[in-house]
């Protein structure tokens, strides 16, 4: 029988494009299944397990929330915005000096900001108090050293919060990316346990 009748040629020529083809299907399916797992969200570590003893109040919310674009100054008025921190673990400490709970915690703060001085977190108090109490304001920063603060005096800060801020002190939590993961509304103790395991939890994310 000849290689015409046979369809010798062309029977060859379809069985190597099938392969090729079949081939071709595998190795997209193959990096298409590559791409996935590169471009896979990273995990997001629970920090519910430190909603407890100092952090029971601690609310943490389903989705992380994006930061505001408020823009605060810092004691020589140069302007800031939470943007300026991103890669770092930020905590944002609203306070006053005429607020109570505020100064009490105040000393935990300043423990937190210096058990983590070497590392990327930025402890960052915006205080909300009037130009004429601008020395209350560097009083109280010069007992509870390494803490600098900053100031909203507008309390703008605590209005474009979403939820807005409840009141003194409020402070939220921010993680590398600059997205909210955590907030408390009243006074708590930031050199407790709970605290420093929520910042641990946070630098450990990539």
């Amino acid at each position: 029988m000849s290689e015409v009748q046979s369809g010798g040629p062309r029977k060859r020529d379809g069985l190597k494009w099938a392969i090729g083809a079949v081939m071709l299907v595998g190795v997209v399916a193959v990096l298409y299944v590559i791409a996935q797992a590169s471009f896979k969200p990273a995990e997001l570590a629970d920090l519910k397990e430190f909603k407890k003893g100092s952090l029971a109040k601690l609310d943490v919310p389903a989705q992380p929330r994006a930061a505001p674009a408020t823009v605060f100054t810092d004691m020589d008025n140069q302007p800031h915005t939470l943007a300026d921190f991103k890669g770092q673990v930020v905590v944002m400490n609203l306070w006053a000096t005429w607020c109570a709970p505020c100064k009490k915690e105040m000393p935990t703060l300043a423990k937190l900001a210096a058990a983590y001085a070497t590392q990327p977190v930025k402890v960052l108090p915006i205080s909300v108090d009037r130009d004429s109490d601008v020395n209350l304001i560097q009083a109280e920063m010069a007992a509870n050293r390494p803490l600098v603060s900053f100031r909203d005096k507008s309390y703008k800060m605590s209005f474009d919060l979403e939820p807005r801020a409840a009141g003194y002190p409020t402070t939220v939590i921010y993680d590398k990316q600059g997205r909210e993961r955590a907030r408390i509304s009243g006074e708590a103790d930031w050199s407790s346990p709970e605290a420093r395991g929520l910042v641990e939890a946070l630098l450990a994310e990539k």
